[in-house]
């Protein structure tokens, strides 16, 4: 079984099934993994990825990295794109691996995912990826670890934590208090 092929099982098996998303994430990972000089057959405590898009590509740099949002390792970036940044923290190298867009099938359906599961799994890395070397300044609170930094919102009283206050006019307040919350209380 080839490392592609291993890799690919596991973010399967984390993801539930192998479409177009997990065999994009699983070859980023690989080539990130690689241009860092990490092995993605270990897991590495200094790799941490920021990923654009809450996708199934997500779900594969998760199974296969072992970065997570409880270990802080793993952050997400709304930005909607297929890409991530994979950065070494002990020697501060980065590198950000985007998909390039195209079609690449005319089927649709189910069809079209399976035909897109091939086509991806054979096509040539520089058909898909575009691989950048990149700088990444992690601030502090984004670090992996326990919390450097605590506060109280002055508004709803709960803690925060890992510097993610935001002082409007002098009063520490939290990201719900300060710019709305994504919930209402009933």
């Amino acid at each position: 079984m080839s490392d592609l092929d291993f890799l690919l099982a596991r973010a399967k098996d984390f993801h539930g099934d192998l479409c177009a998303g997990i065999v994009l994430g699983t070859r980023m990972t690989m080539i990130g993994m690689r241009e860092l000089g990490m092995n993605p057959m270990e897991r590495s405590r200094n790799l941490i990825v920021y990923v654009e898009i809450d996708r199934c590509i997500a779900d594969a740099i998760q199974a296969i990295t072992g970065c997570s949002l409880g270990h802080r390792s793993l952050k997400y970036r709304p930005y909607g794109k297929f890409a991530a940044t994979y950065i070494n923290i002990k020697t501060d190298e980065a590198v950000r691996v985007s998909v390039v867009e195209k079609k690449r099938t005319e089927k649709t359906g189910q069809e079209a995912m399976k035909d897109a599961v091939k086509i991806l799994l054979d096509a040539p890395e520089s058909d898909l990826f575009r691989i950048k070397k990149v700088q990444v300044e992690i601030p502090d609170g984004d670090m992996p670890g326990l919390p450097k930094r605590r506060a109280r919102c002055s508004r709803c009283n709960e803690m925060i934590v890992d510097d993610k206050e935001v002082a409007v006019d002098g009063i520490v307040l939290c990201g719900n208090c300060a710019h709305g919350s994504y919930y209402r209380e009933r």
